[in-house]
Order: structure tokens, then C-alpha cells, then sequence
């Protein structure tokens, strides 16, 4: 886990008091976004701005920083062109418990400000935690040209109506009433100013919102890569109330999902069976017929041997609505990671899926005749612990011993291995690896390829 070097927050400085240490263009430009959110900036400088010293709500105090200055401040900004003087001041500051800007200097700086796109009442706040400032101003930029200027107007139309709405309705249902809003005609009827159209449409959502209907998701979360997902899979993730999830999800993944939704993991290992699937299939039922938007987010495809049939059976059995979302399956995403493409024109000209998993007396159910040929391309999910039988049994079915194959192992992540080698060799070379995650098993001509193919580069 990561830590953030700062904590994104947005503080009131209406009527509070403000210290600005210095006097010069810098400080006029920190000055002028404090007067605008309606603080009272108390200057120290020895030369102040003739602009600065005009701006409604500043007040000059001294010509040179003392500590005693810092008393009953809630903030203090150090903008001077003296670096000793702006650490002398930070170090008062956090003395005295008072946050603390030093311009251009975040090593000192108890906060920073970050570049800033306004739509009052709503504001947009980009920052690099000070290493990368004119990254964050050229992404305010572009920001900036893509967000209509009618957007402060249509926060100020929730804002009044939220107030209104508070008392009447529950947390749950008026988050579902704006998500509906927002994906509907009110926006639009806010943006070209007919507020009693926007009135309409929210009225109308308002009459329905007694009887919430719930839905479930049916979401592919692809093979780990977070970039791999759909746009139609982000904008579920983020206005699901609960999500049930499996161990193949990638800890990015799962971040993308809306905090403040329920979190349920369901997810299986090999002789592990954390939740049985009947169990998974009655808690979709239950949580939908409650009213939930229920996210179940699945690694790979939900189609493609994730059980995901089964789950929106019984859901159909019940009258539960569904969405399905594919997501990129584990053979394409991975092989594709690796550098290995699943058909060639002159190595594969069919591509096979199968799956690893022994039946519980240890055999291998899988149609040999049909995968043990040239020509073709197998790609084995979940065949890491069956992998020397399933070497062995490609040899005993007709595939020579040198054929070529190769393991993926947590593909798409930056965590990714690939491990490549022969029938006779793969098992042995996976074993000295110690490999213990997701893998994928490639079976073909096409593995020649990778060596001159492969375009991710190994994790360090």
C-alpha cells in the first residue's frame, strides 16, 4: 500500500485570520485566492505590492516576521524570496501548530494548493503534492476546456434541492434519486438555463424514490490491469451499494469501486471454498431484493469460466434485473501481455480453452484428441497445480516432447512472469520458480514468438 504525502482536504477560511509573509508578485497571487475564498490576510513584508496592499480583506502588520505574528492564525503562507526567512517561518509555524505553505518548497510545507478549476460552488483541485507543478496546471488546462461553465449553476440546483430532500428521504435512496438525475434530462435542462424543467425531472425521480428497485452487475474485471477495464464497467463500479468480489480481482480493481460501498469477499482458493456458489447465487438474490445495486465483480470474463451463467440464472428464477458487462478474459489479456499471440498464420490457426482442474479422483477430464494437434493454439486456465500431468498428458497424446509452451504467471500486473520452455521442461522450470499466483498455461507454435514479441518488461 502506498501512502499519499498529502491528505486532499478543503478548508473554510471565511472570516479567518490568514498570515502572509511577504509582499512581492508570489504573495500577491496566494493573496488573491485567499481574499477569494474570505479570509483576512495579515501581511509581514518590508516592501508590499501596491495591488496586494489594495485587495478588500488585507491588512499590512509588520515589516519583519516575528513568532508573536503567528497568534490566533489558522493558516500561514510563507512567500518571500528569502529561503532562510521562509524556513525560519515554517519552523515558528509548526512551533505554534499553525499549517504552513512555504512557496516552492514542499519538504517545509504543512499543505500545499493545488491547481484549481472553479465552478463555484463547485471546485476541482489538481496537485502533484508539489513535485510536478506545471504537470498539475497542464491538466487543470485541459480540464478546464472539457467541463461546461454551467456546472457551478447546475451544483448551486442540488445544493437547494438536496436541502429540501435531506428530511424526507434516507442516505441510500437519495444517492440513487442524483445518479438517476445525473444520468437523465436534468443537467442538460440546468445547462441551458430552464430551471423548471430541471424542477420537473427531480420531481418526477422524487414520486418513484419510495420504491427502489434493486439490480445486480454482472461486471468483468478483466486479468488485473485496471487500464483493461470498460468505460460501462468504471460507471457501474462507482454507483454499486455493495459488491461481492473474487481473489482474482486486483487490489487496483477493487479500488475503483465507490469507497463507501459494502465490500464481500467470495473468492476461491484451490481446497478453500470460502463461500459455496449456491451460497454466492442466494446473497445476489437477497441483496437485490433488498433494493441494493449489487456489483458482482468477477477476474477475466464472467462468461468464460466464471460461473457467471449460473449466478444470473437463478437471479432470472427470481425476476432480479441484470446487466452483464464482459470484461477481457485472462487468455487474451495475458497472452497478449506476453508477447504471445494466440493465433498465427503459420502456427495457429484455432484457438482452444480449456480448463486445469482435476476431478476429485485426481483425473483429468479433458477431450485429448481435440487439443493433443499441431496447428492450433491451448491455453489451460487454472492449471498451475495439475501442471505435470497436463505436460505429461499432451506428450502421452500425441505432441512431442519439445513442443513449446509457456506459463503467465499474474499477467497483466506489474507482478507478471512469464516462464517458458517445453513439454518435457515447463513443470520442472515452474517448480524451481516457486510460483504461487494466478496463472495461465499457453500451449503451442505461437510461444516461438515471444522472444520477439514481448514488449512488457519484467517487474524489478
Amino acid at each position: 500500500m502506498s501512502f499519499w504525502p498529502y491528505f486532499p482536504v478543503f478548508v473554510r477560511l471565511q472570516d479567518q485570520p490568514v498570515l502572509l509573509v511577504g509582499g512581492g508578485e508570489v504573495a500577491l497571487r496566494k493573496a488573491r485566492l485567499l481574499v477569494r475564498a474570505g479570509a483576512r490576510v495579515r501581511v509581514v513584508a518590508p516592501e508590499v505590492h501596491a495591488e496586494l496592499a489594495a485587495l478588500q480583506g488585507v491588512e499590512v502588520i509588520g515589516q519583519g516576521f516575528e513568532p508573536a505574528h503567528l497568534e490566533g492564525m489558522r493558516l500561514c503562507v510563507a512567500a518571500t524570496d528569502d529561503m532562510a526567512v521562509n524556513r525560519a517561518v515554517a519552523a515558528a509555524a509548526e512551533t505554534a501548530g499553525v499549517w504552513v505553505n512555504v512557496v516552492d518548497d514542499p519538504r517545509h510545507s504543512r499543505f500545499i494548493t493545488p491547481a484549481i478549476i472553479d465552478r463555484s460552488p463547485l471546485l476541482i483541485a489538481i496537485s502533484s503534492a508539489g513535485s510536478a507543478p506545471v504537470l498539475a496546471r497542464r491538466l487543470r488546462e485541459q480540464l478546464e476546456t472539457t467541463l461546461p461553465a454551467t456546472l457551478g449553476a447546475l451544483a448551486r440546483f442540488m445544493g437547494e434541492a438536496r436541502a429540501r430532500l435531506k428530511p424526507k428521504l434516507g442516505v441510500d435512496v437519495r444517492r440513487r434519486l442524483w445518479e438517476r438525475f445525473l444520468d437523465g434530462r436534468g443537467p442538460e435542462a440546468v445547462h441551458r438555463g430552464d430551471l423548471t424543467a430541471a424542477g420537473a425531472v427531480l420531481d418526477a425521480l422524487v414520486a418513484e424514490a419510495d420504491s427502489p428497485t434493486g439490480e445486480v452487475y454482472l461486471v468483468g474485471a478483466g486479468p488485473g490491469d485496471p487500464d483493461l477495464l470498460t468505460f460501462r464497467a468504471l460507471r457501474l463500479m462507482q454507483q454499486c451499494d455493495v459488491v461481492l468480489y473474487d481473489r482474482l480481482v486486483a487490489p487496483a480493481i477493487l479500488d475503483l469501486v465507490r469507497r463507501d460501498a459494502e465490500r464481500i469477499f467470495v473468492g476461491k482458493k484451490k481446497h478453500q471454498h470460502t463461500v459455496p456458489q449456491d451460497e454466492i447465487n442466494a446473497e445476489l438474490v437477497r441483496l437485490a431484493s433488498a433494493g441494493k445495486r449489487v456489483l458482482r465483480l468477477k477476474g477475466g470474463d464472467p462468461f468464460i469460466f466464471g460461473r457467471g451463467g449460473e449466478e444470473i440464472e437463478r437471479l432470472a428464477d427470481h425476476g432480479i434485473p441484470f446487466q452483464v458487462v464482459p470484461g477481457i478474459t485472462a487468455a487474451s489479456g495475458c497472452a497478449a501481455y506476453a508477447g504471445i499471440p494466440l493465433t498465427h498464420r503459420d502456427y495457429a490457426q484455432t484457438c482452444i480453452f480449456v480448463t486445469g482442474h482435476a476431478r476429485a479422483d485426481g483425473a483429468l477430464s479433458l477431450p485429448w484428441p481435440t487439443l493433443a494437434r499441431p496447428g492450433q493454439t491451448v491455453v489451460v486456465y487454472m492449471g498451475l497445480s495439475t501442471l505435470p500431468m497436463l505436460c505429461a498428458a499432451f506428450i502421452a497424446h500425441g505432441l512431442p516432447d519439445d513442443w513449446p509452451c509457456a506459463l503467465v504467471v499474474e499477467g497483466t500486473q506489474p507482478t507478471q512472469q512469464v516462464i517458458t520452455g517445453t513439454l518435457a521442461t515447463l513443470a520442472a522450470k515452474v517448480a524451481s520458480a516457486e510460483v504461487t499466483g494466478a496463472s495461465l498455461l499457453i500451449v503451442g507454435e505461437v510461444v516461438y514468438l515471444r522472444e520477439r514479441l514481448k514488449w512488457v518488461k519484467p517487474a524489478v
